[in-house]
């Protein structure tokens, strides 16, 4: 290779092209010698070039940088780093170990890669994955705008990208299967259905073999390059492709008006604890980038559950503020919902942090202002924040809202005064931060736990299939099997856990916030039971889009539910519910029981109606939700001559009865109204 070296600059990290070459900078505190080694290809055994660094011309400070001209975007590199190996004193370097930069934008070598090697005492450069330059100025946006959806306006679907086309239903070409390419071609499909966000889990360069033996790393919580798409997703394979096919993805998105918000997983990465590999922090500054026993540095503080717990100080919290800025400025990302955000409001022993200064940054930092940033409020080692979680605009998955509807649904005692705080926002969560119920973003549903019929399906977790002997995942999932567990060919089960299902996205349908979909539960998709399925790379966890077709019926109540509240301005604003019937300029809600204004707030209750009035739109809903195993006649408010209400939903119909667009709803005619048991029905006022 024909290069010219020169010292280079400590800013930026990673690899940068300018000036004609690429500068190439790394933070390694404690190192005494970096080499930087550059593959002909992806798969080359061996660098062509291997380049070792001064500490007296490529060292500031702890960076350790070169400028090489005569190198471009498309180069494959690596590094080797040298420094004391004692890991009991926290330190880990070991120069066999051909190392990742941490701000990779491209990951080759996957093709060869072993994380075997990187964990024994081999050298394992052949087998080692390896970083490509990349140049943010070779794609052309074509005038790409960010949709900037306000959260009153938005309908979130948690997807994976892989398994919402791999199936051979999919009626993709094989190549297409699983990738970002082939989400383009199902965006059709996510707006018939309303959707104005998709939220993908981890697309974050990731670990795939990082799993029991014969499994994969399917949902992705495994990363080992933030910066960097996930390979396996792309139907590009040359070394810039995924990027590119990426980008593309996003804006087709965009084009529809579609944000993208990505499930980003800082916590941990796939290095694992002290017996796992050294694949790139490690070997760069083992201390500096993880959270280790104080007692014993050899070992590492799990607050993720996955081994070890990144440090989100100093070094490692410049590198996350970066990536997200990354992924907003050059790859037009929309937002970020933060796995087991709890840990990043820990301090550099583990402690948690009243005001933990790397949220407040992401909180307050000028590039990631007009984006969405949700937290998954709660860690693995029992942290729990939800209601509190730090900062001015994080949103918060509503973990209590999903528990609390699945207990009504399931017909529980003593949750009815829980369930009106879920259905108005959660304000004995929110209130004291005075934040929109916006930012309680409910679900029923996630990727973690039971699908939404097999929570109507299954009254305990069926997880054989993961190999730790049904050891993993939640025990308490809320869940009921409506008699038979499993699946059955008895019609009236069939029928309640449709009708409960439907039940559950009612009370989703009518709650005040920002509400998120499960990739599939639109078509009952079902995991046969496994609520932990992160290594199921299989038509367990894919979507089957067989199923569009076969539960088309239920697919039209979904559709229908959300297109209803999108209408609604109802359900399209910033306000906390005024509980009065009188108000003109504030939406407004009323409780009731089986009579009027007088709901039954008793442990023993199962049912609950309420009112909701929106004077300034001339909009009034009236809902009523019956848990009881029998029929309840609930008494309806008068209109007062002013218009009839019209059924919109009864989940004990038969479809396509079940749900009736306005212009199409029946008429009531009767001062009361009777639900079925297990049932919930939806009326609108109308002239």
């Amino acid at each position: 290779m024909n290069l010219v070296i020169q010292p280079g600059d400590c800013f930026p990290l990673g690899a940068m092209v300018r000036d004609g070459g690429v500068n190439f900078c790394v933070y390694a505190r404690g190192a005494t010698a970096v080499d930087l080694l550059l593959f002909e290809s992806p798969e080359s055994p061996k660098p062509e070039t291997t380049i070792r660094l001064s500490p007296d011309i490529n060292q500031t400070f702890h960076y350790w940088h070169v400028f090489i001209a005569g190198v471009s975007a498309g180069q494959v590199y690596g590094y080797r780093v040298t420094g004391p190996c004692n890991p009991s004193q926290g330190t880990r370097f070991n120069p066999n170990k051909v190392l990742l930069d941490p701000y990779a934008r491209s990951v080759v070598g996957w093709q060869n890669y072993s994380r075997q090697a990187a964990t024994d005492d081999s050298d394992n450069c052949a087998q080692a994955l390896r970083a490509v330059v990349v140049d943010p100025l070779k794609y052309e946006w074509e005038g790409d705008l960010h949709p900037r959806t306000p959260y009153a306006e938005t309908i979130i679907y948690e997807l994976h990208v892989g398994g919402f086309t791999q199936h051979a239903s999919s009626g993709l070409p094989v190549e297409k299967r699983g990738t970002y390419a082939g989400l383009i071609e199902k965006i059709p499909y996510l707006k018939s259905l309303g959707i104005t966000a998709v939220e993908l889990m981890p697309v974050q360069e990731f670990d795939a073999t990082d799993a029991p033996a014969g499994l994969t790393n399917y949902w992705g919580y495994s990363p080992v390059a933030f910066f960097a798409p996930h390979r396996g997703y792309s139907s590009r394979q040359d070394k810039l492709g995924p990027v590119n096919e990426f980008r593309d993805m996003v804006k087709a998105f965009h084009r529809a008006g579609i944000e993208v918000i990505l499930d980003v997983v800082f916590n941990h990465t796939a290095e694992g604890n002290h017996q796992g590999p050294t694949l790139s922090l490690k070997g760069f500054g083992n201390e500096d980038y993880y959270i280790l026993d104080q007692a014993c540095k050899g070992y590492y503080k799990d607050y993720s559950g996955c081994g070890n717990t990144l440090k989100t100080s100093a070094i490692s919290g410049y590198l996350i503020l970066d990536c997200l800025r990354y992924w907003v400025t050059e790859m037009h990302i929309d937002g970020f919902r933060f796995d087991l955000a709890s840990v990043l409001s820990r301090g550099v022993t583990g402690e948690p942090l009243v005001n933990p200064p790397l949220l407040w940054m992401i909180n307050t930092d000028p590039a990631l202002a007009s984006t969405k940033i949700i937290a998954e409020a709660w860690d693995a080692a029992g942290l729990y924040q939800v209601g509190h979680f730090a900062g001015e605009r994080f949103a918060e998955w509503n973990g209590p809202y999903r528990d609390d509807i699945r207990r009504f649904v399931k017909g529980d005692s003593g949750v009815i005064r829980a369930l009106a705080d879920r259905i108005v926002g959660s304000p004995d969560l929110y209130a004291l931060n005075r934040k929109s119920p916006n930012y309680s973003v409910h679900f029923v549903t996630c990727h973690d736990g039971f699908t939404l019929y097999d929570m109507v399906s299954y009254n305990y977790k069926h997880n054989l299939a993961n190999g730790e002997e049904n050891r993993d995942g939640a025990n308490d999932n809320w869940s009921w099997d409506c008699g038979i567990e499993g699946p059955t060919d008895d019609l009236a089960v069939q029928k309640l856990r449709l009708k409960q299902a439907k039940n559950l996205l009612v009370l989703w349908a009518m709650s005040q916030g920002t509400p998120m979909l499960l990739m599939g539960d639109e078509t009952l998709r079902s995991q046969l039971g496994n609520n932990n399925a992160y290594c199921q790379n299989n038509p367990i966890s894919w979507f089957n889009w067989d199923n569009v077709t076969t539960q088309a019926d239920f697919l039209h109540f979904v559709q229908g539910l959300i297109e209803f509240i999108q209408n609604l301005q109802v359900f399209r604003h910033d306000h906390h519910l005024v509980a009065t019937s009188q108000a003109i300029t504030e939406p407004a809600i009323t409780w009731h029981g089986t009579r009027l204004g007088l709901p039954d707030w008793s442990y023993d209750s199962h049912s609950l109606a309420f009112t909701l009035r929106y004077g300034k739109f001339n909009e009034s809903l009236h809902v009523m939700l019956n848990a009881f195993y029998q029929p309840l006649v609930f008494e309806l408010p008068s209109l007062g001559g002013k218009g009839h209400w019209r059924r919109v939903v009864d989940t004990a119909l038969e479809s396509p009865d079940d749900f009736c667009c306005v212009e199409k709803a029946t008429k009531v005619d009767s001062s009361v109204y009777k639900v079925d048991e297990r049932s919930s029905v939806v009326l609108i006022a109308c002239k």
